[in-house]
């Protein structure tokens, strides 16, 4: 071996070594025999270091897992006896070898018993046990590669081909009838022997039972010896959380319903004498997750039995499995409140079914009522923040809480269908009382208090948010406590959670402010203020300025009051501000956006006269105008490259914002009806020049177009002007990327404005075509993804912009375009349908092929296209599918096929009997296809169904490829 390369495997070599290490490892795995260097090194323990030992497992497990059918008999058995000599050392050495050395080596056990037990070594497990006998580290190496072993034939995180998964059937049903009962043997010898004196090793053991009870015979393991010895390990400290994980698994064992109920009523009998039902007792919060995790799996397997039986209709073994339900309930109730959360979650699953079981009941009893009030008692008190909870800067432990808290919306969704009435009563209970006294109790409190009321919404569901109609004690019980919450002060306590949820509340609530709405003054006031936009919580004001653009649109009509002041009030935190004056804006770009959103909408849902609201919508754009010409200028005079750069975003932010106040209108109508149009010209032609400035050329150019695709919506034929200019600009010295962003807005206006905008098109064709094939044929690293990924989705912008004019029925800004050009393009997308393998293009091609024909393709078509469609078309229609890369069993590849099969269609629609001809006697033949099959195909294609042709298609491909 080369002893220098080997230096680099140790992880505190410099990276050259490493790296050289790294070339070594490539170089062994394709040499014909490196390997076998590897296992001497391995049988006759040459090396001492653990990271050149670890190597040669690698290299071994690259042989047998790739090229271990290029072995000869005599050198597979060496790799056998290798493996075997290697595991006799192990009990022998002085020192075990380190986890991951043996880790490594069960795998390359596991390996090597997948590809060889059906056929050469059916021994492999008698083999490996002769060796080891009870010898503690022989018995860990055998644990390890059992449960290596499982992890091939049954982890549900490896994705296995079907071949696979059939060969590891076979493996699984050839071990159950020839090995499994020796093995279960071994470990009830390994258990019994070590249980009281090697806790690692019975721990090893017993989670290798919890792994294969799932897919052995279950009587193996679930019978009287095996599990008294679990339930005897259950008092053992070091032992009861790997026993507690095993009888889980044996519980989660599918059975017959009526032998499950038995089983865990067996169980739980001996684990309940045991003591283990003392939750108060056990301190140990590690194992009680465990145990909790238990509970569940036996509450869930009762549950599951009992609908199997409600299912065969046995109701008297029903009322059994129901009985034995019901007096788990109760461990279920301390488990869910424990103050641990793990362990909470844990029970969470058995109390979610066991509500749905009472859901499904007539009626409830005195014991089932009181069990539904103490599990919203346990949710309620759950939901609650710790003292603990870092707001300010969430972490893991933050992020798990509120994943948690999922969890427990989702009992109190299932309590609500349970008994709505008793829900809404213990909310507004726990709502009244801690509101009236708010300003002592502490915010935990507050804020669940409030996020009860929040969760009342989805969990009493109505149509449209009508919470405050219909039902009468519903309607009351919610204006009461909305009413509470608006009037109480609340929303100026200290403290984040507690102001999040007040405006997160209000909002979902905001119906009530149609029933009260002499609230909404106190309301929007909160907004505005300290306590929202103004918060010294960046956090709370960024969430704020989102709740209030929701507010304000909802609230619609009945703003009107408030508009002027609103907007008056609002508008410094308008400001622009740019990178130069030092000043931090209260509000981020993203955030300002609402505002600009919330002041359109105010302004346009007025009822104020259209004077009035063009005079408002100018005092919103002017300034954001008049910054966008100072700086663009300062953008032209900037030197440093991150100057620019805060320049650039900032001109970009004030074009988002002018758009955004748009969004206010849904067309041109209302822009009109507003007055409107002008002052969004005005923002065209200020903004526009932005396009001429060399620097930063993306970051403008982007926040143009958007406003561009805004104002086609908003002005109509009003922006044609315009546009000419603004494609010119956009055209100059662009990259891949550009142009994709281009092509949309030409596709938005060929689409809308059809041959008003044709002259236009025309002149504009081929420059933009020649940007896109310049960009296109720029040569690119043989290996930079990201370069062939934005050629690909150039060239697929391409075909659609081709796809637009076509379809839009303006073909003759093609065909305007002077013979030699028009063929260039018709080259390209006969070249895209053939040539690369995108099912996306090439689909887009079949459809401009079969656009063409239906417009060109007849007997007054252009001079020479019925010549291309029979050498170009034609062939392409046929050439595509027959390729290697064109894959049948692709969804986006057969929509390809069914325009392609449309294409032929087509032609044969244009061009009658002369296209059948064409292909029998010509075409079809020339491909070698044989007279019936030719007949076939046309018959099919005849057909007046087209569906039948493209079905046709699919099998007629399907028989052509090898």
């Amino acid at each position: 071996m080369d002893e220098q390369a080997l230096l680099g495997l140790n992880p505190n070599a410099d990276a050259d070594f490493r790296q050289r290490a790294l070339a070594y490892f490539e170089q062994l795995k394709i040499s014909q025999d490196a390997w076998q260097v590897c296992a001497e090194a391995l049988a006759q323990s040459i090396y001492s270091d653990d990271h050149i030992k670890f190597f040669c497992f690698q290299v071994l497990e690259h042989q047998v897992k790739f090229k271990y059918s290029e072995l000869t008999e005599v050198q597979q058995q060496l790799i056998r006896e290798t493996l075997i000599t290697w595991l006799q050392a192990q009990m022998l050495n002085p020192q075990p070898e380190k986890t991951f050395i043996r880790n490594k080596a069960a795998q390359v056990f596991a390996l090597l018993f997948v590809t060889e037990y059906l056929t050469k070594w059916p021994k492999f497990f008698f083999d490996i046990l002769s060796v080891v006998d009870l010898n503690p580290r022989g018995v860990d190496m055998y644990l390890r590669i059992l449960m290596a072993v499982d992890a091939e034939l049954v982890d549900r995180d490896v994705v296995h081909t079907s071949e696979e998964a059939r060969r590891n059937t076979l493996l699984k049903d050839t071990m159950r009838e020839q090995c499994i009962p020796s093995l279960v043997e071994s470990w009830y010898q390994i258990l019994q022997n070590y249980q009281y004196n090697n806790s690692e090793l019975t721990c090893q053991c017993l989670e290798v039972v919890g792994a294969y009870v799932s897919w052995i015979d279950l009587s193996l393991i679930a019978n009287e010896r095996f599990i008294n010895m679990l339930l005897g390990h259950m008092s053992v400290e070091v032992l009861r959380e790997e026993a507690c994980d095993c009888l889980f698994e044996i519980v989660n064992k599918g059975m017959d319903p009526i032998d499950k109920t038995k089983l865990v009523e067996s169980l739980c009998q001996v684990l309940q004498s045991a003591g283990l039902f003392s939750i108060d007792q056990e301190d140990d919060v590690d194992f009680l997750a465990r145990f909790s995790k238990l509970v569940n799996g036996m509450g869930q397997a009762l549950i599951a039995s009992w609908t199997k039986l409600i299912k065969n209709g046995d109701m008297k073994s029903a009322q059994d499995s129901l009985q034995a339900i019901e007096a788990k309930v109760a461990l279920m109730l301390q488990l869910l409140i424990h103050e641990d959360d793990d362990i909470s979650s844990n029970i969470i699953g058995f109390c979610y079914d066991y509500l749905h079981i009472l859901k499904q009941l007539s009626a409830l009893s005195d014991q089932q009522k009181a069990n539904v009030e103490a599990i919203m008692l346990a949710v309620m008190k759950k939901l609650t923040y710790d003292e603990e909870y870092n707001f300010e800067n969430e972490g893991e432990d933050e992020a798990m809480f509120v994943e948690y808290r999922k969890q427990l919306k989702l009992l109190l969704d299932r309590l609500a269908q349970v008994s709505p009435e008793l829900l809404l009563a213990s909310v507004r209970r726990v709502f009244n009382t801690t509101l009236q006294n708010w300003q002592t109790t502490r915010f935990m409190e507050v804020e669940v208090a409030i996020r009860l009321l929040y969760m009342l919404a989805e969990a009493l569901p109505v149509s449209h948010g009508a919470h405050f109609s219909g039902d009468v004690t519903k309607a009351t019980a919610l204006q009461d406590m909305m009413r509470t919450l608006v009037t109480s002060g609340v929303s100026a306590y200290q403290h984040t959670s507690v102001t999040l949820e007040f405006f997160e509340t209000v909002v979902r609530y905001e119906k009530f402010f149609a029933v009260e709405p002499q609230h909404i003054p106190t309301v929007l006031m909160a907004f505005l203020d300290h306590r929202g936009l103004r918060h010294t919580s960046p956090k709370v004001r960024s969430r704020t300025a989102y709740l209030f653009s929701r507010l304000v649109k909802s609230l619609n009509k009945q703003m009107n009051p408030f508009i002027e002041d609103v907007l008056n009030r609002i508008q410094d935190l308008m400001e622009l501000s740019p990178p130069e004056n030092g000043y931090q804006a209260l509000l981020s770009s993203d955030d300002q956006l609402f505002i600009y959103e919330t002041a359109g909408v105010l302004i346009v849902n007025s009822e104020y006269s259209a004077e009035r609201k063009q005079v408002l919508m100018r005092n919103l754009l002017t300034p954001l105008m008049e910054k966008f010409k100072v700086l663009l200028e300062k953008l032209m005079m900037a030197q440093d490259e991150d100057r620019q750069m805060a320049l650039a975003d900032c001109l970009n932010h004030a074009v988002g914002f002018a758009s955004r106040t748009s969004k206010a209108f849904s067309n041109k109508q209302t822009v009109k009806q507003c007055g409107c149009s002008e002052v969004y010209l005005d923002c065209l032609q200020t903004f526009l020049p932005a396009l001429s400035c060399p620097l930063q050329k993306e970051v403008l150019r982007s926040g143009v177009r958007t406003f561009l695709h805004r104002m086609i919506i908003c002005l109509e034929e009003e922006v044609l002007p315009f546009i000419p200019s603004a494609s010119e600009h956009m055209l100059k010295d662009c990259e891949a990327k550009d142009l994709q962003e281009f092509i949309p807005l030409i596709n938005q206006i060929t689409a809308k404005f059809k041959t008003q905008v044709s002259p236009f098109l025309q002149q504009m064709f081929m420059p933009l075509l020649h940007a896109i094939f310049e960009v296109l044929l720029l040569p690119a690293e043989e290996n930079d993804q990201s370069a062939a990924l934005e050629k690909q989705m150039l060239r697929r912008s391409y075909f659609a912009f081709l796809q637009t004019v076509t379809g839009s029925g303006m073909s003759e800004v093609i065909a305007n375009q002077g013979a030699e050009n028009v063929e260039r393009v018709l080259f390209t997308v006969i070249q895209g349908a053939v040539d690369y393998p995108d099912p996306i293009a090439q689909k887009t091609c079949f459809i401009i092929l079969s656009k063409l024909v239906e417009l060109w393709g007849g007997k007054d078509g252009p001079v020479g296209f019925a010549d291309f469609v029979y050498k170009h078309i034609v062939p392409a229609c046929f050439l595509a599918p027959l390729k290697q890369t064109f894959d049948l069993a692709d969804a986006q590849t057969v929509l390809a096929l069914s325009e392609c099969a449309v294409t032929l269609k087509t032609i044969h629609l244009k061009r009658g009997p002369e296209c059948i001809q064409y292909l029998q006697q010509e075409y079809l033949p020339s491909l070698q296809v044989a007279p019936e099959i030719i007949q076939e195909f046309c018959q099919a294609l005849q057909q007046p169904d087209a569906k039948v042709f493209k079905n046709y298609l699919k099998v007629f491909f399907q028989r052509a490829k090898p």
